[in-house]
C-alpha cells in the first residue's frame, strides 16, 4: 500500500472529471473504489470533499489515500509495460512529428504542432494524436518525452515537452506559477476597438455537452460569475497587430488564464470571432466589420486561423530565459499574404513597454 500523497494536477492533464484523472494516474484503482473513498471523504480536492464527477483542473491538489500497489510488469504478460504493448508508429507519422520538431536540448523539446493534430488523446480525438507518436520523438533517450500543456486539436505552434520527470514537473510548476508567457496570432473578423485591451469574461462549459470533441464554453460576465455555477474566471490580453480596412484584423493574443477554448470563446464574444472557427463564430455570430461570422470568404482557408507563435520560459536546468517562435502554418501563411500582412512589420511582444 502507498502512503497519503498530495498530488497537483498538471497543465497537460487539462480539466478532467476526478475519477477520470484518478483512472489515468493510477489505474489499478476500480471505479467503485474511487466512488467509496470520494464518499468516506478520503479523496479530496484543494481540501474540500469531492465527488467522482467533480472537475479538476490545473494547480489542483489532490489528495490521495494509501492505495493498493499496482502489479508488477513481470507478473502477467498482460502487465507488460505499456510502452512495449504500443503499435509501431507508421513512418510517414513518425517523420511528421520529427519534422515538427522547432528546438530541442537535452532537457526539452518544442514542437510546432501542426494544425489539425490533438496534442492527447480522448473523446472525439481518435487514436493519431501528439502524445501518441513521442516513441519517434526519443532521440536516443529511453524513456518517451511528456507533455506539460496541451494545444486545441486546430490550433498550431509551440508545443513542449520534457524528456524528463523532473523537466516536467518544473515546467508544469512554471505554468502554475504564470511565469511562461505565451503569444498566439489570430486572423478575426473585423477590427477590435479598442484596437488593445483587456477581456474579462468567465467561461462555463456548455449544458448537455459530451467529450472533449464536443465541448463548448459559455462567456459569463465577470460580475456573474461567482454567482454561476461551474463558472471560472478568464482573462486575455489582445492587440491589433495590422487591419484591412473593418473586414478582418491580425491580433496577438496573451491568455492570462488557460481555459478551455478561452481565446476563441473570448473573440467571439467581442464580436470579432477567430476565422475559421465554426464553433464559436457560425452565421449566427454578430460581427462588426463586413461579412458575417468566422468565414472570411474569398481565398481565405476555412480552418481556425489561430497559433501559437511564441513562448517564453525560464530553462529550469540552466536557468536560462528561452523564447522561442513557430513560423506560421501554411493556411494562415497563405492568408497573410493575401490580405498584405508581413510578420517583419509587427512586434514579437506588442505588450511590452518601448525600451
Amino acid at each position: 500500500m502507498s502512503g497519503v500523497q498530495l498530488v497537483q494536477v498538471t497543465e497537460a492533464e487539462g480539466e478532467a472529471r476526478l475519477d477520470r484523472w484518478m483512472k489515468r494516474r493510477f489505474p489499478q484503482v476500480t471505479q467503485g473504489a474511487i466512488e467509496k473513498l470520494c464518499r468516506t471523504g478520503q479523496i479530496r480536492v484543494d481540501g474540500a470533499r469531492a465527488k467522482a464527477s467533480t472537475r479538476v483542473a490545473p494547480g489542483m491538489e489532490v489528495r490521495v489515500p494509501p492505495l493498493p500497489e499496482a502489479k508488477p510488469a513481470e507478473a502477467t504478460e498482460d502487465a507488460a509495460a505499456p510502452e512495449t504493448r504500443r503499435p509501431a508508429i507508421p513512418a510517414a507519422d513518425a517523420e511528421m512529428i520529427q519534422a515538427a520538431v522547432l528546438w530541442k536540448d537535452e532537457h526539452i523539446i518544442a514542437l510546432n504542432k501542426p494544425p489539425g493534430l490533438p496534442s492527447q488523446g480522448g473523446s472525439g480525438q481518435g487514436g493519431r494524436h501528439v502524445d501518441g507518436l513521442t516513441p519517434a520523438l526519443m532521440f536516443g533517450y529511453k524513456d518517451r518525452p511528456k507533455l506539460v500543456h496541451r494545444l486545441d486539436k486546430d490550433t498550431s505552434g509551440v508545443l513542449l515537452l520534457a524528456r524528463t520527470d523532473r523537466v516536467a514537473r518544473a515546467l508544469s510548476e512554471a505554468f502554475r506559477l504564470k511565469t511562461t508567457r505565451k503569444i498566439y496570432w489570430a486572423a478575426v473578423a473585423g477590427v477590435p476597438n479598442p484596437r488593445m485591451g483587456t477581456i474579462r469574461f468567465g467561461l462555463v462549459k456548455a449544458a448537455g455537452r459530451g467529450g472533449s470533441g464536443d465541448e463548448r464554453m459559455i462567456c459569463i460576465h465577470p460580475s456573474k460569475v461567482d454567482q454561476t455555477e461551474g463558472a471560472k474566471r478568464a482573462t486575455t490580453d489582445y492587440a491589433v497587430l495590422d487591419a484591412l480596412g473593418t473586414r478582418a484584423a491580425w491580433v496577438a493574443l496573451v491568455p492570462i488564464t488557460g481555459r478551455t477554448h478561452q481565446l476563441r470563446a473570448h473573440m467571439a464574444e467581442i464580436g470579432h470571432p477567430i476565422a475559421g472557427d465554426g464553433k464559436y463564430g457560425g452565421s449566427g455570430q454578430e460581427n462588426l466589420g463586413d461579412g458575417w461570422g468566422a468565414n472570411l470568404g474569398g481565398e481565405i482557408s476555412r480552418k481556425l486561423h489561430l497559433h501559437a507563435r511564441q513562448i517564453s520560459f525560464d530553462h529550469p536546468i540552466t536557468k536560462k530565459r528561452i523564447t522561442l517562435t513557430a513560423p506560421l502554418p501554411d493556411h494562415m501563411a497563405r492568408t497573410w499574404k493575401t490580405l498584405g500582412w508581413n510578420e517583419r512589420d509587427v512586434p514579437a511582444d506588442p505588450f511590452q513597454e518601448p525600451t
